[in-house]
């Protein structure tokens, strides 16, 4: 037996990265940038990078590149936060998921008092930074995002309800109105829109992955909808929740803050969408599942990047009309 931080473990099965101590014959973890990188999930902060940057583009008035760029970092940073800790607080669920198995903290590359060290000083570097680089009010936004992430979804709701992922699917939904906030030091209806859109969309893109990923969520006790509800269930709420998202992205058209173009992007961009819930409603694949979570993705990123294209194009005016 070996011990690796506070954890006995056979010999055998020490993880090829650790080296040993030379003193006491404990095993300590050798760890890369590569492994903290990986560490701040920058998969899911590539998303919450970009819709921010929406944010601020879109919103009226002026900032100085130099301080645009400090609020997207502060973003990032706050997101890379939020990641780190949750790697440390799921630390023993994500070392038994197929999916999270390989995350550098479950195969004890970084260990779980390191993560939650490196979320905690990049929570507060990135907030502090964003309040006296950029403005308080972007800053409360951004230490909001961080602790609804932290405590409400990952420490409280994750474990206990199947309602996780549509009340904790509120933290990927605050960078647009952050990044909006840096600009103008005040949210107002469009901001709120782009929110609303990432808070319904959470849902159908999660659990489609979640169909798929039944297994994995089941063995570690995390009553994700499939698991606690079944799979009918959680089809009828992912059609449901698709076709809520559709129709409340259509509604920055009908306010006047978007324009033609975007309309026209949203509608078939949700008419792709809504298609892939339906075949997954009528067929129960994993095959389509897995496919409407990839879709999901590139719904999300091709939805905001029409927002950018209608305002740097003059939407209200097709020139196809």
């Amino acid at each position: 037996m070996i011990n690796i931080g506070q954890h006995t473990i056979p010999a055998d099965q020490a993880p090829r990265d650790f080296a040993p101590n030379p003193q006491g014959g404990i095993l300590e973890p050798t760890s890369s940038l590569q492994d903290f990188f990986t560490l701040l999930k920058p998969n899911v902060m590539q998303l919450v990078v970009f819709t921010s940057w929406v944010g601020l583009y879109l919103a009226p008035g002026h900032i100085h590149p130099l301080i645009g760029f400090t609020a997207i970092l502060c973003i990032a940073a706050g997101a890379g936060a939020s990641a780190a800790i949750n790697n440390w607080f799921d630390v023993d669920i994500d070392r038994r998921m197929a999916r999270t198995a390989k995350r550098p903290t479950a195969q004890g590359r970084i260990s779980p008092e390191n993560a939650l060290q490196t979320g905690v000083v990049l929570a507060v570097l990135s907030v502090m930074v964003m309040g006296t680089g950029v403005n308080w009010i972007a800053a409360g936004l951004l230490a909001l995002t961080i602790g609804f992430y932290v405590f409400v979804y990952t420490m409280w709701l994750k474990r206990r309800t199947p309602q996780n992922i549509v009340v904790g699917g509120a933290a990927g939904a605050f960078p647009p109105m952050v990044g909006w906030a840096a600009v103008t030091g005040d949210v107002s209806l469009l901001p709120i829109l782009m929110f609303l859109i990432i808070f319904l969309w959470t849902p159908a893109h999660f659990w489609a992955l979640a169909l798929y990923r039944t297994g994995d969520y089941g063995k570690v006790g995390v009553p994700m909808l499939p698991v606690v509800a079944g799979r009918p269930t959680t089809l009828n709420h992912i059609l449901v929740y698709t076709l809520i998202v559709v129709a409340v992205s259509l509604v920055p058209v009908g306010s006047g803050d978007l324009g033609l173009i975007y309309g026209a992007c949203a509608t078939l961009l949700g008419a792709t969408f809504v298609g892939y819930a339906w075949r997954l409603w009528r067929r129960d694949s994993d095959v389509i599942a897995m496919r409407m979570f990839r879709f999901s993705i590139l719904y999300l990123f091709l939805l905001f990047a029409a927002m950018v294209a209608d305002r740097a194009l003059g939407g209200l005016s097709w020139p196809l009309l």
